[in-house]
């Protein structure tokens, strides 16, 4: 940044209108006091971080409070100490326990569901998506048959359906998608999912299930108790703020589901089944991030309404919008206002993803995309 520090000019815009060009979204809908000591939002005296879809305010007060106390049992082995997490997931789910397989992160999952079942054959799946698993399954001689999203940037399901062959081994779906944040339609996916399952195994990943707005939108899991060839992931990095520590599952039927376990790399650690067991119960947290992030995507929808920038329907925890310009350069452009912002996904390599930080970010944000663009 050109004579002027990412810290200086936060601290400007900060002290200065950009609350105001939000229409009134701004400081009055920022944290209380209390509020800031019970939800740990991050210090703005450094880059701005909205480029990875975290939730800034985690791990929630409870969850350290857990994490802490389980230091006394850092001495011991974890797998003993893993049942618990995993009863209390199952009851979640509405599935038993031997349909869980717990991983460090729901990109574990994905990666060795990858090496599990796709070696030898193909993975059909629409571009762009999350690449884990694909990017890991090439390494292990996996092709991938790549479908283009379809004319409303969803993923293509008749074309994926056309497609399937005795190659093929898994087919990817990530519902909602990321980087769009698109949700399929609920009775066709349920209905694709149904159908394909019985051709190869179909992967869900959910990772963004719970910023749903959808009423009764369902999981695939409802796949998963009918026996069907479909496993699902599920992560605590999003709304649950945990994406540091990392903690996901995935849940598929008993015979999927030992395969999987055989090939986890990475067990959880003491503080990671702590920090879940306490996240599930924290449903105050769970509440206040999801309307957090509800409200911080409404003020970026407000300034990509003003700017007149067409953007996706988001059921996630960010915005997909069209910049007209290569991402590229609005990274850097946006690195020097102090503001880490969406990696290119190609082929949409003029569109941007914004994940929603703390209020406050959000406010800056907006402030500092209206210099660049407006």
């Amino acid at each position: 940044m050109t004579g002027l520090s990412r810290r200086s000019w936060l601290k400007r815009a900060t002290l200065g209108s950009s609350f105001a060009l939000l229409g009134g979204a701004g400081l009055t809908n920022s944290l209380s006091a209390e509020e800031i000591k019970k939800f740990n939002p991050r210090p703005m005296d450094g880059p701005i971080m909205l480029g990875s879809n975290e939730n800034p305010y985690g791990p929630s007060e409870l969850v350290r409070k857990s994490m802490s106390s389980g230091f006394d049992l850092g001495c011991r082995y974890p797998w003993r100490y893993n049942s618990d997490l995993v009863k209390m997931i199952a009851e979640k789910e509405g599935v038993p326990e031997d349909h869980i397989v717990m991983v460090a992160g729901s990109t574990e999952g994905l990666k060795i569901t990858g090496l599990t079942f796709g070696g030898g054959g193909e993975i059909i799946s629409c571009e762009p998506t999350f690449l884990a698993m694909m990017d890991y399954a090439k390494l292990w001689g996996t092709s991938i048959n790549w479908v283009p999203l379809n004319k409303d940037y969803d993923f293509d399901l008749d074309e994926i359906e056309k497609r399937v062959s005795s190659k093929t081994k898994l087919i990817f779906l990530c519902n909602p998608n990321n980087p769009t944040g698109k949700l399929l339609p609920a009775q066709k996916v349920l209905d694709f999912c149904n159908s394909v399952s019985n051709k190869a195994i179909v992967f869900s990943d959910e990772a963004y299930y719970d910023y749903i707005t959808t009423p009764n939108y369902p999981s695939m899991v409802e796949l998963v108790k009918q026996g069907k060839n479909v496993i699902v992931s599920k992560t605590f990095s999003k709304v649950y703020g945990l994406a540091g520590i990392r903690l996901g599952y995935l849940i598929a039927k008993p015979e999927l589901a030992e395969k999987l376990s055989e090939r986890v790399v990475a067990n959880l650690n003491i503080m990671a089944i702590e920090a879940g067991k306490a996240a599930l119960q924290d449903q105050e947290f769970y509440n206040f991030s999801v309307n957090k992030a509800k409200e911080a995507k409404s003020m970026i929808i407000q300034t990509l309404d003003d700017l007149k920038l067409p953007y996706l329907e988001s059921h996630t925890n960010f915005v997909f919008f069209h910049t007209g310009r290569d991402i590229v350069e609005l990274n850097k452009q946006m690195a020097d206002k102090g503001f880490i912002i969406g990696r290119p996904f190609p082929p949409l390599t003029d569109w941007c993803r914004i994940s929603t930080g703390t209020i406050e970010e959000v406010a800056l944000y907006n402030q500092a995309i209206r210099e660049v663009l407006g």
